[in-house]
Order: C-alpha cells, then sequence, then structure tokens
C-alpha cells in the first residue's frame, strides 16, 4: 500500500512533521529532501568548509528528527532547523577552538558554480564578486554574520530570524542595519560601489 506522503509530495511541513512524529518514514524522508540542502548552505555559509558542513548538516538533520517530540506545530520547520545548525556549528567551533570565520577567508568554498550563459566575461565577473562578498561577510563579527545569512541569503523574516537567535525583533532590525553598513563599507574599500 502507497502511503499518502509517497503519493502527495506538495503535503505542508506540518502534516508531514505529524505523520513523521506518528512514525511513516517516507514522511521523513519528504522532510529530510526538503530541508537538507538549506541546512547544508547555512551550514557551509557559517563554516566555509564544505565537509565541515556536510558533517553539521547531517547531525542537524538527525538532531531534528530525534528532537520532534518537541517541536512546536505553531513555528515553521526551517528556523527550527536552522537554529540546531546554527548550535551545531557553534558546537563545532568549540570542540575546534576556532575563531568564527576563521574557514571563510578565501571565500572559495562559498563562491558557487559559473553560470552558463552566453556571456563568460559577465559571469567572471558575477564569480568574482561573490568571491568578494563572502571575503567581506567573513570579516564580520559572528552576530553580523548571521544575521546577514539569514536575512540576505536565507530570506528568513525578522520574526523567524528573532526565533534562531533567541533575540528581540527589534534587536534583529538593528543588527542587520549594522551589519549591512559594515558590509557596504568593506566592500567599498575593496574596490566595490554597492
Amino acid at each position: 500500500m502507497t502511503s499518502a506522503v509517497a503519493q502527495d509530495d506538495e503535503a505542508t511541513d506540518r502534516e508531514l512533521i505529524d505523520q513523521a512524529h506518528s512514525g511513516q518514514w517516507d514522511a521523513q524522508d519528504t522532510l529530510a529532501r526538503r530541508h537538507r540542502q538549506s541546512a547544508f548552505v547555512l551550514a557551509l555559509q557559517m563554516l566555509g568548509n564544505r565537509d565541515d558542513a556536510m558533517d553539521v548538516a547531517q547531525d542537524a538533520m538527525l538532531r531534528f528528527f530525534t528532537t520532534l517530540d518537541s517541536f512546536d506545530r505553531e513555528r515553521r520547520v526551517q528556523p527550527w532547523l536552522f537554529t540546531i545548525v546554527r548550535n551545531q556549528v557553534r558546537d563545532l567551533w568549540r570542540r575546534r577552538q576556532q575563531r568564527p570565520g576563521d574557514g571563510l577567508v578565501d571565500g572559495e568554498a562559498l563562491a558557487g558554480q559559473l553560470v552558463d550563459s552566453a556571456n563568460p566575461e559577465a559571469d567572471l565577473q558575477r564569480q568574482q564578486l561573490r568571491k568578494s562578498v563572502w571575503r567581506a561577510v567573513a570579516t564580520l563579527s559572528e552576530t553580523k554574520r548571521e544575521i546577514i545569512v539569514l536575512r540576505d541569503f536565507h530570506d528568513l523574516s525578522y520574526k523567524d530570524i528573532a526565533d534562531v537567535l533567541k533575540i528581540p525583533i527589534g534587536t534583529v532590525m538593528s543588527r542587520l542595519h549594522g551589519a549591512r553598513k559594515q558590509l557596504k563599507a568593506k566592500l567599498e574599500e575593496g574596490g566595490h560601489h554597492v
């Protein structure tokens, strides 16, 4: 017998959480497919190292599924998962006694792939700009880098960011403003006018 999840990949996250909580493995699989990439990307943006990011994302997904009992159905899954990823990253930094951002300095891991297009020169310029942006992001403090990544790269709402970082929305807004201002200044120092 085929389950409803296997037939309907459009189930909401809340429905999938309920189904996964009741032991439906295909619901867990659907949730994992839906959210593992964003968990990996966030870990990569925070760590700058693909192998570490893969380990953190994998650990975060495992923790995600082992904590289904405590999931607040009023929350969205992504901010909840991002909180887990953030905690896993911090645990890794503590274990290694590594300063946040050490792995991001060259920006290579985060620059992305060149886009195939009819204009290779424009693609190269975009690639160089991405590298410059990530170099500048890497120089920000941990709190400013987190705010920039969550809002500008993952498009989380102020409320979701406040939930992930466990700070008031007003603090999110002021930190974001300060982080963007500092990032703009660093990019301008590097010859990029934003």
